[in-house]
C-alpha cells in the first residue's frame, strides 16, 4: 500500500531533446494568461499586437527574474556555475522574482507604447495568478514545493503512522490515489507522507482568479484595482502556506522566510495601491472603461470596414486621426455618466463616417 513510486517527470523524450511536465505546466499556465488577457484586453482598448509584443518581451524578462531570485538566496548551491544556474529542468524558480520583473517591465513597456498602465495591471494580475495555479502542478510532478510529514515529527519521527498519513490524504482530503501517492516521497524527514502544499496554493489561486472575474464585473470595481487585490489575496495564502513547507528561501540566517516577508510587504503594497487609487491618482471605474471601450470598439469596425473600400491615403489617414483623437477624449472621461461629456464627441465621428460611407 506504501509504495515509494513517483510519477516520471518527463513528458517527452526524444533522445536529442527532454521536454519535463514541469514546463510543460508552466508553459500552459502561460497560454491560458494570454488567451484571457488578448480576449479581456480588446475589451480595456488594447490592441492584441500590442499585447503579444509585450508578451515576448516582459515573459522571458520574468521567467530569468523567477530563476535569478531563486539563485540569490541559494548561491551557495549555484556560486557563479553558470551552467547549474541556466538549468531549471528540476525546478528552481521563485515567483516573486517573476513578479517583481513582469511589474517593472509592463510599467517600461506600457510607457513606451502609450498604453494605460493600470489597464494593462488589470490584465496581468488574472492571468499570473492562474499561470502561478498551473505552475504549482509542476512542483507536484517534481515533488518539490511541499509541506512537512502529516501530523508533524517529534525528535525526528512521524507522529502518525504511515496508515493515518496516508487516511490524512484520501479520507480527510479526498484525494485521488495519483496525489495521495506522489505525496508519498523521500522529504527532509525521510520516507513519509507530506503535505501537498502545492495543491494548496494552486487551489487558492483558482479560487482568487474566479474572484477577479467577478469583480471586474461589478461596478465598484476601479481601473488597476486587480493589481491589488492580486497582490493581498496571493500574499495572504502564500503566507501562511509558506510557513507549512519545507523547502522556504531564508533571509541570510535570520530565520525569516523570504517569501513571508515579501508576502507582507505586497499585502501593505495592495493597500497602499487601492488608497491611491482612490485619492492621489483616482482611477475610472473598471465599468466605465469597458463600456467606453465597447463604443470605442464598434466606431472603429465601422471605421476600419469604411476604409478597406476607399482608397485615398490621405482621407484614411485623416479619419484615422480623428478616431484617435476621439479615442483619446473619451477615455480622459472619468464620470459614471461620461456619455453626457462624450456623447457629441461620438455623434461628430459618426457624422464623419455617413458622410464618408456616403
Amino acid at each position: 500500500m506504501h509504495t515509494f513510486d513517483p510519477l516520471n517527470p518527463v513528458f517527452l523524450d526524444l533522445g536529442f531533446l527532454t521536454w519535463y511536465k514541469y514546463s510543460v505546466m508552466i508553459m500552459t499556465g502561460l497560454v491560458v494568461a494570454i488567451i484571457l488577457g488578448l480576449r479581456e484586453g480588446k475589451k480595456l482598448g488594447i490592441s492584441s499586437e500590442t499585447i503579444l509584443d509585450g508578451v515576448l518581451i516582459i515573459v522571458p524578462l520574468s521567467i530569468i527574474g523567477t530563476r535569478l531570485w531563486y539563485v540569490i538566496f541559494e548561491w551557495e548551491r549555484y556560486a557563479w556555475d553558470i551552467m547549474k544556474i541556466i538549468d531549471i529542468t528540476d525546478g528552481g524558480l521563485a515567483i516573486h522574482g517573476g513578479f517583481i520583473t513582469a511589474f517593472v517591465s509592463a510599467y517600461f513597456y506600457t510607457k513606451k507604447k502609450g498604453v494605460n498602465l493600470f489597464a494593462a495591471f488589470d490584465i496581468m494580475a488574472p492571468g499570473f495568478l492562474i499561470a502561478q495555479a498551473f505552475g504549482r502542478w509542476g512542483n507536484f510532478f517534481n515533488q518539490e514545493a511541499h509541506g512537512g510529514v502529516i501530523g508533524g515529527t517529534l525528535n525526528g519521527d512521524a507522529i502518525l503512522s504511515l496508515d493515518e498519513q496516508r487516511a490524512f490524504l484520501s479520507e480527510t482530503l479526498h484525494l485521488p490515489d495519483y496525489i495521495t501517492n506522489q505525496m508519498y516521497l523521500i522529504g527532509p524527514d525521510g520516507l513519509n507522507y507530506y503535505h501537498p502544499t502545492f495543491l494548496y496554493e494552486s487551489v487558492w489561486n483558482v479560487l482568487g482568479f474566479v474572484l477577479m472575474l467577478v469583480l471586474r464585473r461589478t461596478k465598484f470595481l476601479r481601473q488597476g484595482d486587480l493589481l491589488p487585490v492580486y497582490l493581498i489575496w496571493y500574499s495572504t495564502g502564500r503566507f501562511f502556506i509558506e510557513g507549512m513547507r519545507t523547502d522556504s528561501l531564508y533571509i541570510g540566517n535570520t530565520g525569516l522566510r523570504t517569501a513571508q516577508v515579501i508576502s507582507i510587504v505586497m499585502i501593505l503594497g495592495g493597500i497602499a495601491l487601492l488608497a491611491i487609487t482612490r485619492t492621489i491618482w483616482p482611477q475610472k471605474k473598471y465599468a466605465v472603461s469597458l463600456d467606453q471601450n465597447d463604443v470605442l470598439n464598434k466606431l472603429q469596425d465601422r471605421m476600419n470596414e469604411l476604409l478597406s473600400s476607399i482608397d485615398n491615403e490621405k482621407v484614411s489617414n485623416d479619419i484615422t486621426t480623428k478616431f484617435t483623437t476621439l479615442k483619446q477624449s473619451i477615455e480622459a472621461i472619468h464620470e459614471p455618466n461620461w456619455r453626457d461629456q462624450g456623447q457629441s464627441l461620438i455623434d461628430e465621428f459618426e457624422g464623419k463616417l455617413a458622410k464618408l460611407q456616403a
